[in-house]
């Protein structure tokens, strides 16, 4: 199970502060990956290190790096792609099926670009995370009038802190979102 420690930078944070922050956006963004040092980005994190760019605008980076676009955007399924980004830059699974395809749609039409800056320019995104906090997973944890199906399906996309999502290249929730359709049942008086 995901750590429910959330990170924020602050004014006042000293730089392994800054460091860990890095991390946390690393490990978030990227599914849990080893980055190797000649996949991190030294330029975005030389920004956040000087505070020309915030938190948001650093996790907009790492997911519209190479690295992200290559594991997650060109070798997996499009629904499984927008699954993830949902769990990385959101922090919760999607909630229905016309969510997912309203991203897709997105997606082929306006690029892989906008796509990402979907999640991170959203009224969602600001209201959970603002500009300093790392996106962290949110879906595990209990809500007033939050549905038990989110619960669920957060289950099923996130297995636990020692998974890899880009190890799982097909969708997670096809079969879940479809089937939670709602059934309208009409009640005809018999004659």
């Amino acid at each position: 199970m995901a750590s429910l420690t959330t990170f924020e930078l602050w004014p006042t944070s000293s730089l392994e502060e800054i460091q860990t922050v890095i991390r946390a956006v690393y490990k978030q963004v990227l599914g849990n990956p080893h980055v190797m040092e000649s996949e991190r980005l030294v330029n975005a994190e030389s920004q956040l290190c000087d505070r020309s760019i915030t938190v948001r605008e650093f996790v907009r980076a790492v997911a519209k790096s190479e690295f992200y676009r290559s594991r997650y955007f060109e070798s997996c399924a499009p629904y499984r792609f927008v699954e993830l980004n949902f769990l990385h830059l959101l922090g919760r699974a999607p909630q229905d099926q016309r969510e997912v395809s309203e991203h897709i749609v997105r997606c082929v039409a306006e690029g892989y670009g906008a796509e990402i800056d979907s999640y991170i320019d959203s009224d969602e995104y600001q209201s959970a995370f603002g500009e300093n906090v790392v996106p962290y997973y949110r879906g595990k944890s209990s809500e007033a009038n939050a549905k038990q199906v989110g619960y669920n399906r957060m289950f099923a996309l996130d297995r636990g802190s020692a998974q890899i999502d880009s190890a799982v290249k097909s969708a997670q929730l096809v079969l879940r979102l479809r089937v939670t359709l709602p059934i309208q049942l009409s009640h005809r008086p018999q004659p």
